[in-house]
């Protein structure tokens, strides 16, 4: 046996208490927290039980209140058939059990915190759920916190963030289906939607794809993600993740899947749109002439982030006629003394600002405060001073850097992309930089996630359909969901 469930699925028990048990402390021969109590039940009929579990991940008061005290103190009666039927029904007062012979079953039922009840001369075993491993506790997700709107979070254990989706969605429609993946650690993956509106042929597609995946572990939803999606090397995000119930039972209402993960408190959802990119998690719970104007500020924001250092640099080293006299003057008396190009001072400044965002994430919360204030003013202006690079590069990349801090699910598109544009600006000058965003345009135009238009919404232009894109218009007048549903007619007679 090479120690995967998967090799004892064609083996069933004896009916032997003795040699099962033996089977069971043979396969966890060296896991400590396996525990095998043996049970006499007692009465007109003595009857020999071994209760198999595993320490921690099981609840020690069910164990005791709803098993072991009712096969004691509860007499064993004379009778006739299945004796795993009339414990279960007659004896035990577990809220789930269920009749099991196969051992694959009963592993993966093991593993995942179920009590298992072995019973003499019976090939049917009793699988009880008694679940009680602990959980981190529903807290508001560190990445997605809002001022207004739900502050509940989803964490690591499947069952309770599907439990909190349900609470949301309080409705027949929803529909959630369980795959396992991973040969060794036979993960629960939930697939998430509502009947009536998702397409069920994109369901079966991710189904599928979903089965097909053959790897020794899922630790999270990204161990997914990279083996479902169509094409792996793209700029922009093809899928959703969240840690919030809402914001996914949003997107159910919507059409869209959602893929729970046990082990990780991140969802995704799919279909995933090139206008989400742009949405704030709140902007569905404030007024809608706010979230409206923040929302064309994000657009701005992307815009400036990946323009202003490729700007700069083709007019102060191609086009300087467009600069007015006295500023591209100043703009050269800054910048005597520095040793490097433009070109180089640009992207030495872009990697340092990554280098001390990605510092300032990844240190405590105290210390990375710290961290950007002393990088951002210390350091900055040392090197100003220094005649290391000049002030006017420093300030073109901190202002682009401010504006892609907006975007937080852009930022690796606008990592890259700030990158690019300022080569084709450094070699080809404006011209370049037009034609970057010619093919930035193109490119996002031809985006496709999961056979959904990443623009639908662009492409199929209406009033209807750009009243959640570039602005969000009231929830009186958003009367269709996105094009790609099933049903998109959100209120009105025929939802």
């Amino acid at each position: 046996m090479s120690g995967q469930i998967a090799d004892y699925k064609n083996c069933n028990l004896s009916g032997n208490l003795e040699r099962d048990v033996a089977l069971f402390k043979d396969i966890f021969k060296k896991d400590v927290i396996l525990r095998v109590k043996e049970i006499t039940a007692r009465g007109e009929k003595t009857l020999e039980c071994a209760l198999v579990y595993m320490d921690g991940m099981t609840d020690s008061d069910q164990i005791n209140e709803a098993i072991i005290r009712p096969l004691i103190t509860v007499g064993m009666a004379d009778m006739s058939g299945d004796i795993a039927d009339f414990v279960g029904k007659q004896m035990l007062f577990a809220r789930d059990v269920k009749k099991i012979s196969n051992i694959a079953e009963i592993l993966q039922g093991v593993l995942y915190g179920e009590a298992l009840l072995l019973i003499n001369g019976s090939k049917n075993a009793l699988m009880m759920d008694v679940k009680g491993f602990r959980t981190r506790g529903i807290t508001e997700p560190m990445e997605e916190r809002i001022l207004q709107g739900p502050r509940e979070g989803f964490e690591e254990a499947a069952l309770l963030n599907l439990a909190m989706i349900r609470r949301k969605l309080l409705t027949p429609d929803l529909c959630i289906e369980m795959l396992r993946v991973g040969r060794r650690t036979s993960t629960a993956v939930f697939v998430c939607y509502l009947g009536t509106l998702a397409d069920q042929k994109t369901v079966e597609k991710i189904k599928q794809k979903i089965g097909k995946i053959n790897i020794d572990g899922i630790l999270d939803t990204n161990y997914i993600v990279e083996q479902i999606s169509g094409k792996r090397f793209s700029l922009f995000k093809r899928n959703g993740t969240t840690e919030r119930p809402d914001i996914v039972a949003a997107r159910l209402l919507e059409g869209r899947i959602a893929i729970v993960v046990d082990g990780t408190p991140m969802v995704v959802t799919i279909p995933y749109l090139f206008s989400e990119n742009f949405q704030s998690d709140e902007d569905y719970y404030q007024n809608f002439l706010l979230s409206s104007a923040e929302r064309c500020l994000r657009y701005f924001c992307f815009f400036l982030s990946i323009s202003i250092p490729a700007v700069f640099i083709a007019i102060s080293t191609f086009h300087r006629q467009l600069l007015p006299t006295s500023f591209a003057i100043s703009v050269m008396q800054l910048r005597g003394g520095v040793p490097f190009t433009p070109v180089s001072e640009c992207i030495i400044m872009i990697l340092v600002f990554e280098i001390l965002k990605e510092a300032g994430i990844r240190m405590s919360q105290n210390l990375g405060h710290a961290l950007s204030i002393v990088g951002g003013l210390v350091v900055g202006q040392a090197a100003v001073e220094a005649r290391i690079i000049s002030s006017p590069i420093l300030i073109t990349v901190a202002l682009s850097g401010i504006a892609g801090l907006m975007l937080p699910r852009l930022k690796t598109a606008v990592f890259y992309l700030r990158i690019a544009f300022v080569l084709l600006s450094a070699f080809l000058g404006l011209y370049g930089y037009i034609m970057g965003a010619m093919l930035l345009g193109i490119y996002i135009l031809s985006i496709y996630s999961y056979s959904t238009d990443y623009t639908v919404s662009l492409k199929k232009a209406s009033l209807q359909s750009l009243k959640d894109t570039l602005f969000r218009a009231s929830w009186k007048n958003m009367k269709e969901r996105p094009l790609f549903n099933r049903n998109i007619s959100r209120q009105g007679k025929n939802k």
